[in-house]
């Protein structure tokens, strides 16, 4: 019961995260923060290794960072979202696919790891992703949407194996992709013109 209530903490904070960030919200961050270090102890007693590795050396950091970014890039108490150029999409493209094979390849290796590929193939987007949400290009939606398709697939994996947090976390994972697509809408509104 206790492991199952604080999964639903990590879900309740995750889900506000997501729902701040797609409103450009810098208290996005602050509830990020509790949400990493928790889905970071989930992942692990899950045997999601690179999961773990991704919150707590790249979210962790990166909460810090995107936070002190957001507050740079205000105009009249709101953000400036940015959108890429064809060439920055293709680059974006390419670093998905190469480092998620290389990363799948490495943490097929750890003993006791599951899925590899996929965990690695949501890392990767995830560090991509969330690069972008920092820089505020509304192309991180797309990433996230692809993430969170992958990452829900990630945890039925788990819960057929019995994990007790498994469809906690579906549910969470569902509500970002649902996030997801309302953030790529709401991000697109509020890019349009500013091409990079």
């Amino acid at each position: 019961m206790k492991d199952t209530l604080f999964g639903f903490t990590v879900f309740l904070t995750g889900v506000l995260c997501v729902v701040l960030a797609a409103k450009g919200n810098m208290m996005t961050y602050v509830f990020g923060m509790y949400n990493t270090f928790g889905y970071a102890y989930l992942a692990y007693v899950n045997g999601l290794f690179g999961e773990v590795m991704l919150n707590l050396l790249f979210f962790v950091p990166m909460n810090v960072i995107g936070f002190v970014m957001w507050n740079k890039h205000r105009y009249g108490g709101k953000l400036v979202m940015r959108q890429m150029d064809t060439k920055g999409l293709a680059l974006v493209a390419a670093v998905c696919v190469l480092g998620s094979l290389a990363l799948g390849f490495g943490l097929s290796f750890i003993p006791e790891q599951n899925s590899p590929y996929i965990d690695a193939l949501t890392t990767v987007l995830s560090v991509v992703a969330t690069f972008l949400m920092v820089r505020r290009f509304k192309e991180q939606w797309l990433v996230y949407i692809i993430l969170n398709i992958f990452t829900v697939l990630l945890w039925v994996i788990r819960t057929m194996d019995g994990s007790p947090d498994g469809v906690l976390m579906i549910v969470m994972w569902s509500a970002y992709l649902i996030n997801a697509i309302y953030g790529y809408y709401t991000w697109n509104k509020g890019a349009k013109g500013v091409v990079l």
